[in-house]
């Protein structure tokens, strides 16, 4: 039986949001993208206390409507709206880079014989200096006295996946650039044992290059601004697990798309075209 059919039977059996939307992923791409971008898409962790959850723009522009429950695996808002990434990809492969190179985007340099999977998310608001705490409306409240506001209507983040000779990389959009672990370059509450079993030292984290740090299969949410880490260390009781996320490719849609937001959409971002790119303008 083709690989192809056991993956869809398999699929069929799961009713995941991920493999519904297969299809729709390999008219936009091919087998072989599709089933990349579905075996990288991220487990989702959600901050303790936030509630927000990522949707489709194009079904909900009001944080009512993207609200999810308190905790549990999160699959689909309190309004019924599944939780979405919509995708993109940057291919400069061998025998790949000069179609994507024609199609606008940049594979010189380190770039070149890489695969990078992007995965978008939109949330109808931010809140950057809200965080999750029961004091956002008093503290939007105050903000907008004093003229600064806390909140700005609509918000994309993206956690961003870089596959090539070295193996497995990610990085998540985090404030005006990339970043891959909470909290930086930091000492993981842990031991490493010699030869022997003795303690040594505090395990440090991984070195991280431009945002950059090996792949680990989740993406943490900060609540408030969204804002990503592709490597945390806590507890969550919230969590949309990858094959419950739904992907949307953005190749076809972003060409017609006429949206106006708030803030700029992902097609219009340097790193959309330039994956390795540090900034998120």
């Amino acid at each position: 039986m083709p690989k192809t059919v056991v993956e869809r039977l398999v699929c069929a059996v799961r009713l995941s949001e991920n493999c519904r939307e297969q299809p729709k992923l390999e008219r936009a791409y091919d087998d072989e993208l599709a089933a990349f971008l579905q075996a990288h898409a991220p487990t989702l962790l959600y901050e303790p206390g936030m509630t927000a959850l990522p949707v489709d723009y194009r079904r909900c522009r009001a944080d009512g409507c993207a609200e999810g429950g308190g905790e549990g695996h999160q699959a689909r808002t309190l309004a019924d709206e599944p939780v979405t990434a919509f995708t993109h990809v940057v291919d400069c492969r061998r025998g790949r880079a000069a179609r994507t190179e024609a199609a606008g985007a940049d594979c010189s340099g380190d770039r070149r014989d890489r695969l990078y999977l992007q995965y978008w998310f939109y949330y109808p608001g931010s809140a950057t200096a809200e965080g999750s705490t029961p004091l956002k409306p008093a503290i939007r409240r105050a903000s907008e006295a004093l003229g600064k506001p806390s909140f700005h209507p609509d918000d994309w983040e993206s956690y961003q996946v870089r596959i090539g000779p070295g193996g497995g990389f990610a990085r998540a959009s985090s404030h005006h650039g990339h970043g891959y672990e909470l909290g930086g370059d930091r000492l993981i509450p842990g031991f490493r044992l010699d030869s022997r079993g003795r303690r040594l030292a505090l395990i440090r984290s991984p070195r991280v290059e431009n945002g950059w740090g090996p792949e680990t299969g989740s993406l943490y949410v900060s609540g408030g601004s969204h804002a990503g880490s592709a490597r945390i260390y806590k507890r969550v009781a919230r969590a949309t697990k990858d094959h419950r996320l739904r992907l949307i490719p953005l190749r076809s849609l972003a060409a017609r798309d006429g949206t106006t937001f708030a803030v700029i959409p992902p097609w219009r971002k340097r790193v959309f075209f330039d994956p390795e790119y540090a900034g998120t303008d």
